[in-house]
């Protein structure tokens, strides 16, 4: 029997499938539907909206020039909190969308106590437990989410101010609201080298919704036998053999 959120996301799933479209060409799998993308850009667009304004706020001698953007200084200030509350909102529908497939399991575990040959090359395909998400990629996921709790406790503190919550609480929070803030920016940055340079194919998933069975059998191959009932490794060796996969 599924439950309330499960319900929840299939619903929304299958509103967004009528709404947009995604096209799977021969030698492609489906990675993420409609709905799963149109959360991803939506918490990165209010990620990135909350930091740009937040940087000119909080440190105006040296990101004066963002504020601008937001039609100066108290624009910018004002709109900042409800950017940060779009973001959390929406990363919360992509928890919920994403709360099975990132539950920590023994795979991931060997995943990061083997991440030094993974991510450093020396092996040609993931461990071949590794499922529809990594290790890294699900310890990043709950780092955002212990950041967005943060985030918000933080954020309602310096919104509602020092008459209610008093000055040291307001003080601290200042300080973890930017702290989570620079924790998180670290990590969209490796997000952003991996989903790019570190693992090719991977942004092709966010923007089309889909990935080749190449990328598929290299860096999530549970994944791929889970898909397509076929043997990771026999499936990288015939496409190796008819040249279709230089590794």
């Amino acid at each position: 029997m599924s439950t309330a959120v499960e319900r929840f996301d299939d619903k929304a799933r299958e509103t967004f499938d009528r709404i947009g479209h995604t096209e799977v060409h021969v030698g492609e799998l489906l990675r993420h539907r409609v709905y799963t993308r149109f959360l991803h850009w939506m918490v990165a667009l209010f990620f990135f909206l909350a930091l740009f304004s937040g940087f000119g706020i909080y440190l105006p001698w040296l990101f004066r020039w963002f504020t601008p953007i937001f039609g100066g200084g108290p624009l910018a200030r004002a709109m900042h909190p409800w950017f940060g509350l779009g973001f959390v909102i929406f990363f919360g529908l992509q928890t919920l969308n994403w709360i099975k497939p990132m539950t920590w399991t023994q795979a991931d575990s060997r995943w990061m106590r083997n991440i030094k040959q993974t991510v450093g090359g020396k092996e040609k395909m993931d461990p071949p437990d590794t499922g529809f998400f990594n290790g890294g990629q699900k310890l990043q996921f709950w780092e955002i989410v212990a950041g967005s709790i943060l985030y918000l406790i933080t954020g309602i503190i310096l919104w509602i101010g020092a008459d209610t919550f008093g000055r040291w609480t307001v003080a601290v929070s200042y300080v973890l609201h930017d702290l989570s803030a620079l924790v998180m920016l670290g990590g969209i940055f490796i997000h952003i080298y991996l989903s790019t340079i570190g693992e090719p194919g991977t942004f092709h998933a966010m923007t089309r919704g889909t990935v080749s069975e190449a990328w598929a059998w290299t860096f999530h191959p549970a994944w791929y036998k889970e898909i397509t009932g076929r043997n990771p490794e026999q499936a990288c060796e015939e496409a190796r053999r008819r040249g279709e996969f230089s590794k």
